[in-house]
């Protein structure tokens, strides 16, 4: 390890098209820069196409940061390579070798270990049920584990995983090896505790707190956000939450969701992408419930995907109120001191609200969205926006001074004095 510029490996994440996944690398750039000199960093992304790679290296603005991305093979890249042997190899080590593939999947990773002062296993919300069973993130944990590495779970939601009581019970097992769990809010832990996990947690909030805005380059030619206006994310993955998974349904509703908002409160309506991978992409989705509302008045406008974190997240800084589904645009407002309605799917908005403002009236469960009801909540909410202001303004450094303690954590579980 070079004392001088440590090493470390941010694995696990997702692509910047998931400007949640880039939010973390930034928020978590500027911890390591606080506690560490001159520190290096490689991020092992989970990339969906070489094409998606070779844009993030690309795009990539800070030099001390390298891409790698994993050898993992999703069902559609099978099914397109299927008459090659490496594709029929792979699934048959997925289905009953999974501790070789590991090594494949991880491949790139493996030659910079040794000079790795930590792994930070990063992505938030990756050890959960909400994506299926997460050995894709254990198996990285046993590799780092084997090569006797300092690990952490960085910034992250754990579980619940109680619908699955044999894998909760793996879990337990697991997490508790783990060298350091950095959990980013209380109902994490709670549950953690719950599960007999406690000595290795260490409570931190979501790194992306901490994430600077940066106004785009040009951004009045095109946008004019000089007055009061409401910013509006709607994700396709809400299907599952609203309409049972029936994407037509939810883009009708989130249809009429935008419409109402638009009409109650008389103010513009940006609607704010966050996600614009291929297989979940809030762009598309959006577009095609814009082509649904008919009445318009030109006070409903679609913003570009083109920004990156740090942009989008100055862009949702301009606004007077925000309500979103996405968890890291609502972080990109809450750190903004913007007003925020959070479309609460997941145990990550309740958490996040309650350990801000101490409960979840700023929340919304998915059987509770129908356009009346959202609308009236952003009106109720605009009334009080000055007081949410204030009270955002007072909570949020705190917030922030928590997610750089991260940093401390992290000297501690890799004993840097």
């Amino acid at each position: 390890m070079d004392d001088e510029r440590p090493l470390f490996i941010l694995a696990g994440n997702g692509p910047y098209t998931n400007r949640g996944c880039e939010a973390i690398v930034r928020g978590t750039t500027k911890i390591l820069r606080e506690h560490f000199r001159g520190p290096r960093f490689i991020c092992l992304s989970h990339i969906q196409s070489e094409e998606q790679f070779r844009r993030q290296c690309l795009e990539e603005y800070d030099p001390a940061i390298s891409h790698l991305h994993s050898n993992r093979m999703n069902k559609k890249q099978f099914f397109r390579n299927f008459w090659k042997p490496e594709a029929w190899l792979y699934a048959y080590r997925s289905l009953f070798n999974f501790d070789v593939l590991k090594y494949q999947i991880y491949r790139d990773m493996l030659p910079y270990l040794n000079d790795a002062a930590a792994v930070l296993s990063v992505g938030g919300d990756n050890y959960s049920l909400d994506y299926g069973v997460p050995r894709l993130f254990t198996a990285l944990d046993d590799i780092v584990l084997e090569k006797a590495k300092p690990l952490a779970i960085w910034g992250a939601s754990v579980g619940p995983f109680d619908t699955m009581p044999d894998y909760e019970r793996y879990m337990r097992h697991h997490l508790r090896e783990v060298p350091g769990i950095f959990a980013r809010e209380s109902a994490t832990i709670d549950y953690l505790k719950g599960i007999g996990v406690t000595e290795n947690v260490c409570p931190v909030a979501d790194p992306a707190f901490l994430m600077d805005p940066v106004k785009p380059e040009g951004i009045e030619d095109v946008l004019h956000l000089d007055e009061e206006a409401i910013g509006l994310n709607l994700s396709p993955l809400m299907a599952k939450y609203v309409t049972g998974g029936d994407l037509e349904a939810w883009t009708g509703k989130a249809a009429s969701i935008i419409e109402s908002i638009a009409k109650k409160t008389g103010l513009p309506v940006y609607l704010i992408p966050h996600v614009t991978n291929p297989n979940s992409n809030d762009y598309e989705f959006m577009q095609r419930a814009l082509s649904l509302i008919r009445d318009r008045n030109g006070n409903i406008t679609l913003i570009s995907p083109e920004y990156n974190a740090a942009e989008t997240k100055w862009i949702i800084s301009r606004m007077a109120l925000f309500a979103g589904a996405r968890t890291h645009s609502t972080i990109a407002a809450l750190s903004s001191d913007v007003p925020t309605l959070s479309f609460a799917y997941s145990i990550k908005a309740h958490g996040i609200n309650r350990d801000i403002f101490g409960h979840t009236d700023y929340c919304m469960d998915p059987g509770t969205l129908n356009a009346e009801g959202v609308a009236s909540r952003m009106t109720s909410m605009l009334d009080e926006s000055a007081a949410i202001r204030n009270d955002l303004a007072g909570r949020i450094p705190g917030v922030q001074r928590t997610a750089l303690s991260a940093g401390v954590g992290l000297k501690r579980l890799i004993r840097v004095n």
